[in-house]
């Protein structure tokens, strides 16, 4: 039996991962990360970079990405509180290109969103706190640093007031991005 499980997503190369979550009396054990069995499911990552945000609920931080050549893999879960994450597909030549996909990571659940090279990301902090791990594929650059107004790709955000960083509220809508992707 696998230690994940796949769950695909409507956008091509974009997919849920869920871990087995072992439990008892003194809580829970959850794997988020073993090579070969990502391997196995077709993540064969190098992984470069791991950060990650606390948030209070509300937040909205996104969309976020980098270009190339910096443009990296994602793989993001939610050790504590839960987020609404969101991916869009910024690939031009993409049948999906502009459509974007939502997932429920929650503290626990053990579950993860993995977004290849070509996507933009963000989430919305549903929970009072929530804490957001991301590993990448590449080193953070700061001048491949972008991102698309979050207000700009249909997603029902389930919040009329979010909490912004001035950056995430002066992002290019996504009809004015020139895709590099």
């Amino acid at each position: 039996m696998s230690i994940f499980k796949k769950i695909t997503t409507p956008l091509e190369g974009c997919f849920e991962l869920q871990s087995i979550v072992r439990g008892d009396n003194r809580g829970s054990f959850i794997k988020t990360f073993h090579n070969e069995a990502f391997a196995e499911l077709g993540v064969a990552a190098e992984w470069k970079e791991e950060y990650y945000s606390t948030s209070i609920k509300d937040v909205l931080r996104g969309l976020h990405f980098q270009t190339p050549p910096d443009d990296h893999d994602k793989l993001v879960y939610c050790p504590s509180g839960k987020v609404m994450d969101v991916a869009v597909d910024l690939r031009k030549n993409s049948a999906t290109f502009g459509k974007h996909t939502t997932c429920i990571l929650e503290g626990g659940k053990g579950n993860m969103m993995y977004l290849p090279k070509g996507f933009a990301h963000g989430f919305l902090t549903l929970s009072e706190r929530a804490i957001i791990v991301c590993k990448t594929t590449t080193v953070y650059s700061p001048e491949n640093d972008k991102g698309i107004l979050w207000s700009s790709c249909d997603i029902d955000w389930q919040c009329n007031e979010p909490i912004l960083s001035d950056k995430d509220k002066n992002h290019p809508t996504l009809a004015e991005f020139d895709s590099p992707f």
